[in-house]
């Protein structure tokens, strides 16, 4: 069987057995895959959005085609006002390039307490993450009973190589976030990406300032079980 097979009978079987479940998208090649996956099934599977109020106008603007195209009501999150106005006025608005801890602070408030919000009432979430985005996820499982939020997590394209991904872009010509034309790889928050030089992982232009191998907003904690 293919990976696309499995992948697809994956989403099915959550669809069925794991209802109400939800697609959490970044609008990253991979969500865009598991988006065409869901759309063209026309699986009973949520796709939410998270928007962080500091995403490029490139990717906002998949979610329009998203909904154009599978004609799929796609869900926006966003941040709660009060707390980005408070991590404003006291640190300042890109206090994140000063720390680690101020990158992590503004993360929690702009991307993991929505996304609180976006799992409440779900039985199962779903994932665009791959083993080979990075060093941090090379342990990734394709199902995981995730304990922080206490719900079931999917990865249905955790075992896909970078390379699947693109073929399943190019054979049913689903769309996908023009940056990585310009040498994005992996693609969140304006002023915290950049484009990936030759040799380096999918992430790296994640957060390229810092120096931690393992570069992570906190969506994706590790508290999980296979």
């Amino acid at each position: 069987m293919s990976k696309e097979s499995k992948a697809r009978d994956l989403l099915a079987r959550v669809a069925q057995q794991h209802h109400p479940a939800t697609l959490a998208s970044s609008l990253s090649i991979e969500d865009m895959v598991l988006a065409d996956l869901i759309g063209r099934e026309h699986l009973p599977i949520e796709i939410f959005v998270l928007d962080t109020g500091r995403l490029h106008g490139d990717t906002l603007d998949l979610v329009g085609r998203i909904e154009a195209r599978y004609g799929i009501a796609v869900r926006i999150w966003q941040p709660q006002l009060q707390a980005v106005s408070e991590y404003v006025v006291r640190f300042g608005r890109d206090a994140f390039y000063e720390s680690t801890e101020l990158r992590k602070q503004c993360c929690g408030i702009r991307k993991v307490e929505p996304l609180r919000r976006a799992l409440a009432g779900k039985r199962a979430w779903i994932t665009g993450m791959r083993r080979g985005q990075s060093a941090a996820r090379t342990d990734i499982a394709i199902e995981e009973s995730d304990e922080v939020h206490g719900l079931m997590k999917f990865n249905p394209l955790a075992d896909w190589r970078e390379d699947e991904v693109w073929a399943h872009i190019r054979r049913y010509e689903v769309p996908y976030n023009p940056l990585y034309d310009q040498g994005y790889r992996s693609i969140g928050c304006a002023p915290c990406t950049r484009p990936v030089a030759a040799g380096e992982d999918a992430r790296a232009g994640r957060w390229w300032w810092e120096q931690s191998e393992k570069k992570e907003c906190g969506l994706h904690r590790h508290e999980v079980r296979a």
